[in-house]
């Protein structure tokens, strides 16, 4: 068996393709099916939308579990290679981003309501059609909101990897450049939907910066890894 200091790269290959899939599973659930069947001000087109396609629905519920459990290898395998440069660094990026997960895993749960209101011949009895659209057209919003909050721990994460990146020896310094925009697109994003959520719509395009810095950061573990000299060196001379 492999330790972390014979072989780095694992570590860092398993943080590149987990954060890639994380990447592709978020992309999908979000915007390529949820924002598909959520019709913005028509509660009764999105509860259509949302029992037609119910496999889906559900599918895109499945996927989000699954990107929030990849973050476990993720956030080991990131603390393991970047405790080195600053260890109690390393643990409140770790904190910060278990938080992040923690909080969007529960949030999950606001996608799961719709269903059974739409489908309990209970719930069904007791409200009108149009209170039981507006009750899903909240939680949809509720769910962007948790989203949003999850994301401003997520975004101190990443601008806490950033930094021990960018002191690192073994990585190059534009990834902790690329890492803390992303973080700071996050936190402007997030918090903008949180204090002045009129202007969300204008602020959102700023999360192209975290979906460049993270690709680019999970692409370069993958193809190029770290500097396994540098690590090593690292490590020896990290106080223990």
């Amino acid at each position: 068996m492999h330790s972390v200091k014979d072989a780095p790269n694992l570590y860092a290959r398993i943080v590149g393709f987990s954060y890639l899939l994380i990447i592709g599973l978020g992309l999908t659930g979000q915007l390529f099916i949820r924002d598909a069947l959520i019709v913005a001000g028509d509660g009764a087109a999105t509860a259509s939308n949302i029992l037609q396609a119910e496999t889906i629905w559900r599918l895109a519920i499945t996927g989000d579990v699954l990107m929030h459990a990849l973050d476990i290898p993720v956030m080991i395998c990131l603390y393991l290679l970047l405790k080195q440069v600053h260890k109690p660094l390393a643990l409140v990026s770790v904190a910060f981003n278990m938080a992040q997960t923690a909080v969007l895993v529960a949030n999950k749960l606001l996608l799961l309501v719709p269903l059974l209101l739409l489908q309990s011949a209970d719930y069904v009895a007791a409200f009108d059609s149009e209170h039981i659209h507006a009750q899903v057209m909240l939680l949809a919003r509720l769910h962007n909101y948790g989203f949003g909050l999850g994301l401003i721990f997520f975004g101190f994460a990443c601008i806490g990897y950033g930094l021990l990146v960018f002191n690192s020896r073994f990585l190059p310094k534009f990834l902790g450049v690329l890492m803390m925009m992303a973080g700071a697109s996050y936190l402007i994003n997030s918090l903008t939907l949180l204090l002045a959520p009129s202007l969300s719509d204008v602020v959102f395009p700023i999360l192209v910066l975290s979906f460049l810095g993270e690709l680019t950061f999970a692409l370069w573990l993958i193809i190029k890894g770290v500097d396994a000299d540098q690590w090593r060196q690292a490590d020896e001379g990290r106080p223990t």
